[in-house]
């Protein structure tokens, strides 16, 4: 004799064909829901899958010129793809990167019990049933022995597990619905009905985490299933003991139960089963249509997300425009499936929300309401744009904190462009962002200025030009900010005079330089930026440019990840990478400020979107692993001992100052500027001085620091701090 247990103990033959006839019906149910969630998805475009644009044949268009098309591939998955999403479904899915990266205290613990104790239950479900129904196609049973009591044993542990972060989320939910729902009572007297904003007001959804009847009706269903496995091991261990008790109890949860279950009859123990199967139909049948249905939707949207990084958007082509008709998104059918796909697998857990920049300013922008919305439309046909409310849509920097913080891989900001893309094309933008597009236009300077301007800060200076036809190494890209700001021209100037010091064979373009033409990208004027990207690309072309280096991390997200949707493939630095391996060579020396005198304020399209905080911080004199182990969201558990500061947040993990997606050149009310929000949090730390990398956030942080606070506070860039430490 040995360890061991029988299925269906004590269910009589027609009671199984019942079972079996009635989870079938509940597994039908919830196909056929699922399908109708598919039918949405398949209003789509195609995906495109791992292609990148060397993969597409080069055309001859009607001037006779051999380019190659913008348009990805679109059709069957290949090898590559299907690795792809192994790996994404190990390191989101199973691994939990992005879970484990926010709410420590909280929701992350409470969130990975619940996971992992699911996955543990459904991985001993499928077990049982392989023992089970295997001698049917020739396997061995093998729930019997030692593998029997491993069984048990582990599976008991996990599953409680899973049980108790059920419970932790009904306590938690209940706490945070009634902050959610005292918000809401606060902000409704104030909004009138027909603000976008008061549709936020269902389900709480202005606060982070949106909640609902069904929510604490799905978490107590999963309670009680998992509440009532125990109850039927316990009741099954009283009836059917085994002949050694010590086999009994290594089910420790169960036998714990048993001995609560003392002399149960038989039809007790059938109460109990039935009772369990039922919450089990019901789980099935109520899967696709609760907010529960991102435990298997998730995995889809991680598994297919597209292959691209994250501060790449995707370009559109004038193939494409001629057989759509349109620019852009109108409908959800002009977005992917995927991207249709990936609105199931929103939670509403609110971490895209209370990350977002203009949101936590009071902004009616609510990344979590985005997602919702194009969700609405997608399921009645109505057009995005109205049904998310363009003041939401122009609110949006692209900082990419909600793509970077969203757990299920949602690309809140393609979205959001995309839609830009149409609103533009058919004339509803208006306004100085509006200006600023014409002037990117016109003279290839977002703020207007001529391109004979951009080389008025090199007077005094020994700049090499790249038309006096000399050698170079590396290309310094300056930017538009770079040659026009009065404070971007400093950061300009000293890092060009630590090249030169450096002993770095650089050269500039001067006026044969143009806006790279990410704020027109950003803002939605697709094709003004590919304009721009093809003049600039073909300029690189000209002087053989193999290498660039810029001081503004926009350009240098664009010429990095975008240009090379135009054959521009160049090797990109930030001047904070470049000065950081100047130092490490010895060339140059770092900065060393008093400790505690200076804080770094990380920009969003450096450390976020580029995984970018160390070379700032090694310019500064600082050395962190920053890029390997970001902080966590609120940056102050990093442990970080150095002479630098850091703010609440930091790092990848850093709050945007509001200068992004074209938000640079759109007025906003003052006491709504994200801006501010982060010099408080700059300001707090005690520093005397912000260091910057970025000469938007430099613009930005000036004007906030000035409206926060009446205190002298030097605002320098990185460059500046590390030219002072070499003044010899």
């Amino acid at each position: 004799m040995q360890p061991t247990r029988t299925e269906f103990l004590d269910i009589t033959q027609p009671e199984r064909y019942l079972f079996y006839a009635l989870i079938y019906l509940a597994i039908g149910l919830m196909v056929a829901q699922v399908v109708q969630r598919t039918l949405i998805w398949l209003k789509g475009k195609p995906i495109w899958w791992s292609a990148k644009l060397a993969d597409v044949p080069e055309i001859t268009g009607e001037d006779g010129q051999t380019k190659r098309s913008t348009e990805l591939k679109i059709g069957r998955p290949d090898l590559r793809d299907v690795r792809r999403w192994v790996s994404n479904v190990l390191v989101f899915i199973v691994g939990q990167k992005k879970v484990k990266s926010s709410r420590k205290k909280s929701g992350a613990p409470m969130h990975l019990l619940i996971f992992y104790g699911f996955l543990s239950l459904l991985l001993a479900t499928t077990l049982l049933a392989i023992s089970s129904y295997g001698p049917y196609i020739g396997l061995p049973p093998f729930h019997q022995g030692a593998y029997y009591l491993v069984y048990e044993l582990t599976f008991d542990i996990l599953g409680a597990m899973f049980v108790i972060g059920i419970g932790w989320a009904l306590i938690r939910r209940t706490i945070l619905n009634q902050e959610g729902a005292e918000m809401v009572a606060k902000l409704e007297p104030t909004v009138p009905a027909d603000d976008p904003l008061a549709r936020q007001f269902v389900h709480n959804r202005r606060f982070p985490l949106s909640s609902d009847t069904t929510d604490f009706l799905a978490l107590l269903l999963l309670f009680v299933l998992g509440f009532t496995g125990y109850l039927l091991e316990g009741a099954r261990i009283s009836i059917h003991p085994q002949t050694d008790p010590a086999w009994d109890r290594v089910s420790i949860v169960g036998y714990l139960f048993s001995m609560a279950l003392p002399h149960l009859p038989v039809i007790g123990y059938k109460i109990i089963w039935w009772f369990h199967m039922a919450l089990v139909m019901t789980l099935f049948i109520t899967l696709p249509r609760m907010r529960i249905r991102h435990i298997v939707m998730a995995i889809l949207s991680a598994a297919g997300r597209p292959e691209q990084p994250m501060g790449e958007l995707r370009p559109i082509s004038m193939e494409e425009v001629e057989k759509t008709g349109q620019i852009g998104v109108s409908t959800a059918k002009d977005y992917s499936r995927w991207h249709l796909m990936s609105l199931d697998a929103c939670m509403e857990c609110g971490r895209c929300t209370e990350v977002c920049p203009a949101w936590n300013v009071g902004k009616v922008l609510n990344p979590k309401q985005v997602v919702q919305d194009i969700r609405f439309a997608a399921e009645h046909d109505t057009e995005i744009a109205a049904t998310v409310s363009e003041e939401a849509l122009w609110q949006c920097t692209t900082c990419n904190a909600c793509v970077e913080a969203c757990p299920v891989l949602i690309r809140h900001v393609d979205l959001i462009v995309d839609v830009r893309r149409n609103l533009v094309a058919e004339g509803k933008f208006s306004g100085t962002g509006a200006v600023m597009l014409r002037q990117v236009g016109s003279t290839g300077n977002a703020w207007g200025a001529p391109a004979s301007s951009r080389e008025d800060w090199m007077k005094g200076m020994e700049i090499p030009l790249a038309r006096d036809g000399g050698d170079f190494e590396y290309l310094f890209w300056v930017g538009c900010a770079g040659a026009t700001d009065p404070g971007a021209i400093k950061t300009t100037k000293a890092f060009a005079s630590l090249l030169i010091k450096a002993g770095v064979s650089f050269a500039c373009l001067g006026k044969e330089e143009a806006c790279t033409g990410d704020p027109a990208r950003r803002t939605g004027d697709e094709f003004l930026f590919q304009e721009k990207a093809m003049e600039n690309a073909s300029v690189f072309q000209r002087y053989g440019v193999k290498k660039v280096v810029t001081a503004c991390p926009h350009c240098f997200n664009t010429l990095k990840n975008e240009y090379g949707q135009f054959e521009a493939q160049m090797e990109v630095w930030h001047h904070s990478q470049m000065i950081a391996t100047l130092i490490e060579q010895g060339k140059l020396k770092a900065a060393s400020p008093e400790k505690g005198s200076v804080v770094f304020h990380d920009p969003c399209y450096l450390a976020r979107i580029n995984n970018e905080s160390d070379a700032p911080r090694a310019a500064l004199g600082e050395t962190t692993t920053l890029n390997e182990n970001p902080p966590d969201t609120f940056g102050k558990e990093a442990g970080l001992d150095s002479k630098l500061v850091e703010a609440e947040k930091f790092g990848k993990k850093t709050l945007c100052c509001g200068a992004g997606g074209g938000r640079m050149w759109m007025e906003e009310p003052p006491n709504q500027r994200p801006g501010n929000r982060r010099a408080e949090q700059l300001l707090a730390t005690g520093a005397e001085t912000v260091a910057v990398g970025c000469p938007f956030c430099r613009i930005m942080l000036d004007a906030s620091i000035k409206q926060v606070s009446e205190k002298e506070i030097r605002l320098l860039d990185l460059a500046e701090l590390v030219q002072q430490a070499n003044a010899d």
